[in-house]
């Protein structure tokens, strides 16, 4: 009995911390700057392979992963100046750009390193519970989600930046005349966004085979769950890989794999349809109501 509630409540925290990690940045993107940058994937592989790249060189695999984020950050501060800047207020215009950011990496990874890598270990071994292993690694990114959260929501609530970019997005043209560098907080937060991805998929090395499709194991995932979150990243993100988190742990335990991904999809079927502005949207609209209203008065 605890044997089988301990392996829930561990494939739980395993699917939320994969869906939070790998959506993260992609929220960061979507929720702050209204870009849907589909070279997400590929920031996250690249992640991956400079993580893996620096660590096989003798690198501490911690250390090894923050240069990954932070490769991959500037990687994408050269792509919001150099492409996506130009895009802005053009949806399906940088969707396109983005697209094909993506598949010049992916392409591009392939000729210079082959169709695959060899990865990293684990940095932790394993520990049984009943008759059942289970590895110390996966419960340390749930951790790691929960750090990152948290510190993510430090540096947009509590810091000048994050007062910048918030006033960045509600309003740019105030924000400029306000004295507000706009194209700045919008390379930053873009670049922000690219390191969160680049350090997902230095996270996720040690679990998976180094490949230059790496991020298409979890760019469906990510869409989704930024998707059923809503426009507010710090809320509705975490929130959406909390349910579809325990959707997918729930079936996947009980009927595979590959039900657990088919229930993950329909869940979000079933919420964009009652919920089309996200789960951030309906505690928005909820916030908004009268109190008198809101407590049923």
């Amino acid at each position: 009995m605890l044997d089988g509630v301990f392996n829930a409540l561990y494939q739980f925290q395993v699917s939320f911390s994969f869906l939070l990690l790998s959506a993260i940045g992609l929220a960061v993107i979507f929720g702050m700057m209204g870009v849907i940058n589909l070279a997400h994937g590929e920031f996250m592989m690249l992640g991956a392979y400079i993580t893996t790249i620096v660590a096989t060189a003798g690198v501490p695999v911690p250390l090894a992963m923050l240069l990954g984020a932070l490769g991959v950050g500037l990687f994408g501060a050269i792509v919001e100046i150099l492409v996506v800047r130009r895009l802005y207020g053009r949806l399906l215009d940088s969707v396109a750009a983005t697209w094909a950011v993506g598949l010049i990496l992916s392409q591009g990874m392939l000729i210079l390193t082959g169709p695959s890598m060899q990865g990293i270990s684990s940095p932790f071994g394993s520990f049984s519970v009943g008759a059942t292993s289970y590895s110390w690694y996966r419960v340390v990114l749930g951790v790691i989600a929960l750090v990152l959260l948290g510190s993510l929501y430090l540096v947009f609530m509590k810091t000048r930046y994050g007062l910048r970019a918030r006033a960045t997005i509600q309003n740019p043209a105030i924000a400029q005349a306000l004295g507000v560098d706009t194209a700045r907080m919008y390379t930053i937060t873009f670049a922000l966004g690219s390191a969160l991805a680049g350090l997902a998929g230095g996270l996720f090395a040690p679990t998976a085979t180094i490949v230059p499709f790496f991020g298409t194991n979890y760019i469906v995932e990510a869409f989704v769950t930024v998707i059923v979150g809503g426009a507010n990243a710090l809320v509705g993100t975490p929130i959406a890989a909390m349910l579809l988190g325990a959707v997918n742990a729930a079936l996947g335990t009980e009927f595979g794999l590959y039900i657990g991904r088919v229930g993950l999809l329909l869940t979000t079927i079933l919420i964009i349809r009652v919920l089309p502005d996200g789960i951030s949207g309906l505690l928005d609209r909820w916030r908004m109501r009268p109190t008198g209203t809101r407590s049923g008065k």
